[in-house]
C-alpha cells in the first residue's frame, strides 16, 4: 500500500508533468479550480488547487473532503502512484470505478484531452 508521502511525491511528479506539456493537454490545464483527491484506503485528502498548468498542494487531512472542491479525485493511494508512473490507464480505470473523477460539465469537457 503506497504511504502518504509516497502519494505526496506523485501529486507533486503530476503537477511537473502538466506544467511540461504542450497543446491540447496544456489548454486542458489552464484552468484556476480548486482541487481534492480523497485517497480512498488510507482515508485521507489532498486539497489544492490547479492553476496555471500545475497542480498546488496546499493540506492534507484525514477522512473524505470536508469542502466540495470544483474538480474532486478518488482512488486507492496505489492506484495514484501507478496512474502517474503511467502502470495505470486513467479511461480503464475510471470506466472501471477504480477512479472517480467528479466536476462541472464545462470542466470535464477541458479535461477530456488528458484522457
Amino acid at each position: 500500500m503506497a504511504t502518504i508521502e509516497e502519494c505526496r511525491a506523485a501529486l507533486d511528479q503530476l503537477s511537473d508533468n502538466l506544467a511540461r506539456a504542450e497543446g491540447d493537454v496544456r489548454g486542458a490545464t489552464a484552468l484556476d479550480r480548486s482541487l481534492s483527491c480523497h485517497i480512498t484506503d488510507l482515508d485521507r485528502t489532498f486539497t489544492g488547487r490547479l492553476d496555471g498548468g500545475r497542480i498546488r498542494v496546499d493540506a492534507v487531512a484525514p477522512g473524505p473532503p470536508s469542502a466540495k472542491a470544483e474538480i474532486r479525485l478518488a482512488m486507492t493511494g496505489d492506484d495514484l502512484v501507478a496512474l502517474v508512473a503511467g502502470d495505470l490507464k486513467f479511461p480503464k480505470a475510471w470506466a472501471s470505478g477504480r477512479i472517480r473523477l467528479e466536476a462541472g460539465f464545462r470542466d470535464l469537457l477541458r479535461l477530456k484531452s488528458l484522457l
